[in-house]
């Protein structure tokens, strides 16, 4: 079977600095666009960044695993190799992590790389990786 893209439109407050985010921090190729949004291709997956001036965000969070994570979130589940070229290219970076990289439920059931990041509007990514694919939905 053949997964299909999912498509996600999020806000922003300031399309030039998800262009650069996303395109140039991230590696996403661009899209479509307009003075008013910006089609992303996060791999594979069909995200657009659609301009609300004035936004602000508004930070909400939940336990999980002894960390704060931000919700709403989004992200991909990334093969573990493309995790951690990815963990290092956003070091490298500079970037300041909500939640650093790390291996979360170590030894247990969904064991998964993880690390949380907002973009300039405060949006906030999480991207995952399993050494074992399986467990993505494992109970």
């Amino acid at each position: 079977m053949s997964q299909r893209p999912f498509h996600l439109a999020f806000p922003v407050h300031d399309l030039a600095a998800a262009r650069e985010f996303y395109g140039g921090l991230l590696g996403c190729r661009e899209g479509r666009s307009s003075d008013r949004w910006i089609d992303f291709d996060l791999y594979g997956h069909q995200i657009v960044a659609h301009l609300v001036p004035g936004m602000t965000p508004r930070p909400i969070h939940n336990p999980v695993d002894g960390h704060d994570v931000p919700v709403p979130h989004f992200g991909v589940v990334l093969t573990m190799p493309q995790w951690e070229a990815l963990a290092a290219r956003l070091q490298a970076a500079g970037v300041r992590f909500g939640i650093e990289p790390y291996v979360r439920f170590k030894g247990q059931v969904g064991e998964q790389a993880t690390l949380f990041f907002t973009d300039p509007s405060g949006n906030a990514l999480e991207f995952k990786a399993f050494a074992d694919d399986g467990q993505l939905f494992a109970t």
